[in-house]
Parts: structure tokens; C-alpha cells; sequence
């Protein structure tokens, strides 16, 4: 008899946690901290440590019952940014496909590395973590992820070895990060410590998670590779949409196409490093490598035109999911709970050993990028409150900013409020129950080294340059 194994749409999961957000709203005291402009960008506020207070009743707002549905569409232009990302992306890389040029360079790589996964896995391990640990990057990783599902199912794997390649350092190099300037910069900047400072013991220390990834990871893909019914989507039908092509040769124009992929690449990711490039610049850079491919391609108006929405048309799951993810975060500020939350479970650690409270502000963390999966906004939120509590229990202040990389980055992996995880599982077609399955052994091994690290950097700061 097969074992039938229990999944759960994610749209489903994610829309049912709008509602609990919602009706948390009704039972949790409403409250608010001050918050301030944060003082190199007057755009963004910050939290004032100990300004905590409940709202006056002429001040408490109680939403409407059908306020969930309001807020879809206002999730959905929070999250404008990455959808139309996903949209622009998908298109362009069907344009890339359409071309020949992507499944050429991917089955010829797979002929090559057939026989050695390990040199895959442990390539995109590190190459996702140091694009993580340098500059941020995650949104950049979502269009990539049936190109690597389609590498990983030709290497007789799954999609969960494609997402684990992808989202499993990108976790890592989150909470590990030296000079992201979206998280690590940020939460350094308000702790008052020098920037990029302890870089080296960061990078130690993503080597040491790294791996534990790689051994959990592999030996779960040798376990497909023996046994394909082992496998946790063994239920999903991967028969379209990831299918090789016909023509995989090799030939000029494919090179050349290649050439203007990378060229694009890495001129944005230097852009993003020397002149701030975000989101908006990478839809014109694939915009862009879309035009010149189909250029080379010799492709007509028409046929560009019609893959393009052809591609675009794939994205739209992951781009709604996206969309409906932000919207937790919106019922939660708009219900006026979510600074409620945070002040609860921040208050627990007053008091505490310092090792104790280190560990504490690490739990505290974690919860929170459950309701702000943002590092950035976490960072703002969360760490002028948990810089003055490490003060109050001799937390070295380098400490507390690592507790906030390891709470912020390892659960990004995971948390279904993160509209990057949801939109790639989406891309990927892993549904979210299977992806925790395989994930959550693997935190719990992260998180326990995770412990190790933060007491070992209150104890030994000089010698780890903490």
C-alpha cells in the first residue's frame, strides 16, 4: 500500500493565517512604540526603546470584519515591488529558454557533474550564501529556481534538493552576513558597533552551518537517487514545465546569448554594490538581457512578445502568493497588535544571565521574522529594544546583533509569512508542508550550533573579533 503523504496547498495556509492575524486583532491589547527617523535615512523610522504603551480607546482601532479582505489587495501593492519582479523575470527567462541557450548550458553542465552531485550541491551552497553574506541577495535567487529544479530532476534528485541548493544558503548567508547592508549594517549602525566589524568570524562561522547544510542535503538527494519513491514530492507531477528540450547542442549564438546573461548579472550586482541598485534596476538589467537575447536569437517582434507573456503568465501562483504572504504583516500592523507581540516577548529577557538573555534575544528574533520577515524592518523594529536590554544584562553588543542575523536569517528558510520562500516553493511546485519536513530537522541541528556561537561571542569577543 503506498504511503499517502499529507500536503496543504500554500495559498491555503498562508490565507488561513490572514484570518488567525485578523482575529488576534479582536484579543490582544492594541498598543504602539514612539518611533523616530532613522538618522542616515529620514525615510525609515525606528523604534524608541521603552516607549511601549497601550493606545488610549479613542486612539484603538477595531478593523471591520471583512478588513482581511482590504488588505489583500493592500498586501499585494506592499509587495508590488517583488510581483512585478517575478513577472519581468519569468518572462525574460522563458525568452532565455526559448532561445536554447539556458537548457544547453544546464544539460551540458548535468553531463558533466552527473556523477558528481556533491560538486553541485556544494557550488550552489556557496555560491547563494556569499551572494546572501555580501550584498543581501534573495529575490535575485527566485527566477533561478525551475532552471535549478530542472538541473536537479536531469540528475535524477527532486525539487527539494533545488530548493534546498537555493533557500538553504540563502538562509545561512542572511544570518551570517558580514556587509549586508540590509540587515547586518543596519542592526551594527544601532548597536553602535563599527560596521563590517567581526566579518571574519562571520565567514567562519557560515562555513561551519554551511556543513551541516551540505551533509543534510546530500545525503537526502543519494536517498532520492537510491529510491525515488523516498522522495517528499515523489506525489507531484513534474511531467511539464521541466522538461528537457529537444535541441541541447552547444553553438555560438547560445554562447554568445550565455555571455549577455552573466555580463547582465554581474553588472548588477555591482551596481547594487557601488551605486545601491535595488529591485527596480534588476527588472530593467533582465529587461534588458531579454531584448538583446531575442536580438541574437533572431527572434521576431511577435514571437518575443509572445513568449515573454507566455513566461510571465507561469509566474502568476508565486507572484498572488507573494502578494497574500505581505498580507500577514499588513492585518498585524493594521489590527495595531504586532508592536504588542514584540514588547511581550522582549519583555521575558529583563533580568537574565547573560547567556540566558543571549539566547533569549535569539528565540525573540526568531519569533518576530515570523510577523516581520523583513530583515531590514526587523532590524528597525527589533533592535533598538534589544540594544539597551543587552546593555541591562552585560550582553556584549556585537551579541545582540548576532542573536538578530541568526533569529532573522536561518528562519527565512521557512517562515511562511517570507513572500521569497512562498513565491519560489510556488515556482518550484514543492508544497510548503513538504519543504518543512525536510527543513526542520535541518534548523534544529543550525540553531543548536547557533547557541554554541552566541554564548562563544560573549566569552571569547577579542579572540573571534566580535
Amino acid at each position: 500500500m503506498t504511503k499517502r503523504s499529507w500536503n496543504i496547498d500554500s495559498l491555503a495556509l498562508i490565507f488561513s493565517f490572514i484570518v488567525v492575524a485578523q482575529l488576534l486583532s479582536y484579543v490582544i491589547p492594541h498598543g504602539e512604540f514612539d518611533r523616530e527617523p532613522y538618522p542616515k535615512d529620514p525615510h525609515r523610522t525606528m523604534v524608541v526603546g521603552g516607549t511601549y504603551a497601550l493606545l488610549d480607546a479613542d486612539e484603538s482601532v477595531t478593523i471591520a470584519p471583512w478588513h482581511f479582505l482590504l488588505a489583500i489587495p493592500e498586501g499585494m501593492q506592499e509587495a508590488q515591488a517583488i510581483i512585478f519582479l517575478i513577472f519581468i523575470v519569468g518572462g525574460v527567462i522563458a525568452v532565455l529558454r526559448a532561445s536554447g541557450a539556458i537548457d544547453a548550458a544546464l544539460h551540458g553542465a548535468v553531463a558533466r557533474l552527473g556523477k558528481s552531485p556533491w560538486i553541485l550541491i556544494a557550488g550552489c551552497l556557496l555560491l547563494f550564501s556569499f551572494g546572501a553574506y555580501t550584498i543581501g541577495m534573495g529575490e535575485e535567487y527566485v527566477p533561478l529556481v525551475p532552471i535549478i529544479v530542472t538541473m536537479s530532476l536531469a540528475m535524477r534528485m527532486d525539487a527539494v534538493v533545488a530548493m534546498g541548493m537555493v533557500w538553504v544558503p540563502y538562509g545561512i548567508g542572511w544570518a551570517c552576513a558580514g556587509t549586508n547592508p540590509f540587515g547586518v549594517i543596519i542592526a551594527q549602525d544601532i548597536a553602535g558597533v563599527p560596521l563590517m566589524s567581526g566579518s571574519g568570524a562571520r565567514i567562519l562561522m557560515m562555513l561551519a552551518f554551511l556543513g551541516i547544510a551540505f551533509h543534510h542535503l546530500y545525503r537526502y538527494a543519494m536517498r532520492v537517487q537510491r529510491d525515488p519513491a523516498a522522495s517528499l514530492v515523489a506525489d507531484i507531477d513534474y511531467s511539464t514545465g521541466f522538461e528537457p528540450p529537444d535541441d541541447i547542442r552547444m553553438n555560438s549564438q547560445r554562447v554568445a546569448i550565455l555571455l549577455i546573461f552573466i555580463a547582465g548579472i554581474i553588472g548588477f550586482i555591482v551596481g547594487a554594490k557601488l551605486y545601491g541598485w535595488y529591485i527596480f534596476e534588476l527588472n530593467a538589467v533582465f529587461l534588458g538581457i531579454g531584448l538583446v537575447t531575442a536580438m541574437i536569437a533572431r527572434m521576431s517582434p511577435s514571437e518575443t512578445s509572445q513568449t515573454f507573456l507566455q513566461g510571465a503568465a507561469g509566474m502568476t501562483a508565486a507572484a498572488l502568493i507573494v502578494g497574500f504572504a505581505r498580507t500577514i504583516e499588513v492585518v498585524l500592523s493594521d489590527g495595531q497588535i504586532i508592536d504588542t507581540i514584540i514588547n511581550a516577548i522582549a519583555s521575558l529577557l529583563e533580568g537574565m544571565p547573560a547567556e540566558v538573555s543571549a539566547v533569549g534575544m535569539l528565540a525573540v528574533q526568531t519569533i518576530c521574522n515570523f510577523f516581520i520577515p523583513s530583515g531590514s524592518g526587523q532590524a528597525f523594529v527589533t533592535m533598538p529594544i534589544m540594544s539597551p536590554l543587552a546593555t541591562l544584562t552585560d550582553v556584549p553588543q556585537q551579541t545582540a546583533v548576532l542573536a538578530y542575523q541568526f533569529g532573522d536569517g536561518f528562519t527565512n528558510m521557512v517562515v511562511p509569512t517570507s513572500a521569497l520562500v512562498m513565491g519560489a516553493l510556488a515556482l518550484g511546485k514543492v508544497p510548503y508542508t513538504a519543504w518543512v519536513r525536510f527543513v526542520m530537522p535541518l534548523l534544529g541541528k543550525i540553531f543548536a550550533l547557533a547557541i554554541v556561537f552566541l554564548v562563544m561571542s560573549i566569552h571569547f569577543k577579542d579572540a573571534l573579533g566580535l
